[in-house]
């Protein structure tokens, strides 16, 4: 799993009979040839099957998030956030 990230897609629904929003959630494995940080926003497009979850792959990326950084510790490392 060294080429493979897993993408987070939200979408706001709303309830057939109560007319309510609420929060629907997937997640997809991508195959990615770059390195992607944890808060980057992707697209992704459909491909053949690289294995089997791995049904899509990363196009480019289109936000990068720099809330995230990360730190070499050799005892301990670490996501820390700026």
């Amino acid at each position: 799993m060294a080429k493979t990230v897993v993408v987070e897609v939200k979408r706001i629904k709303k309830h057939p009979k109560y007319r309510r929003r609420y929060w629907s959630l997937k997640k997809y494995k991508a195959h990615s040839e770059g390195e992607f940080k944890v808060g980057d926003k992707v697209i992704i497009e459909e491909c053949r099957p690289m294995s089997r979850d791995k049904k899509w792959k990363v196009v480019k990326l289109q936000a990068s998030n720099n809330k995230f950084q990360t730190i070499s510790n050799d005892q301990n490392p670490k996501f820390k956030t700026v």
